[in-house]
């Protein structure tokens, strides 16, 4: 992975920032979107309404599930307008959805990423990528990893 873990914009403090929640409910993508912008910590100048808006206009485009369960809903345009509102929101769902992934595989996990320009989101995608093909994160998820666990394993990685 490329992102300096001492950076503002790097893989741990975006998710430390975004927090770690789980059992969250929801049959469609949007009806998930909907709780989970109703859960997260709103940046400044933004409503729920608006991140869940922001999501579902972007899954209406083509899924954002990667495979392995995975899926990571984004918005199309950055909506976050400053650099530490940037967050990394890892949401475990209560029943995994059939998102039309890649392998097929329905997703029980979604990084939701609110960044606020496209070199960190392209950065972050590429770093993410990363991480999902180790074995040792995938199980970390399957298990439902907690924030301490998934922080601990992403700087391990990282070296």
């Amino acid at each position: 992975m490329d992102l300096d873990l001492n950076s503002g914009a790097d893989l741990a403090s975006l998710i430390h920032r975004g927090g770690v929640f789980f059992d969250v409910e929801g049959k469609t993508p949007e009806e998930i979107y909907d709780k989970i912008s109703k859960i997260i910590k709103v940046p400044e100048g933004l409503t729920s309404e608006q991140i869940c808006q922001a999501l579902c206009a972007r899954e209406q485009v083509l899924s954002t599930a990667v495979g392995n369960g995975i899926a990571l809903p984004h918005a199309r345009a950055s909506i976050i307008k400053e650099e530490d509102q940037q967050q990394i929101c890892v949401v475990y769902l209560k029943n995994p959805i059939d998102m039309q992934a890649p392998d097929e595989r329905e997703v029980f996990v979604m990084f939701v990423l609110l960044t606020h320009n496209s070199q960190v989101h392209l950065k972050v995608l590429t770093d993410l990528a990363g991480l999902f093909r180790n074995l040792r994160f995938r199980k970390a998820l399957e298990s439902h990893a907690g924030e301490a666990e998934l922080l601990s394993l992403i700087r391990e990685l990282d070296k």
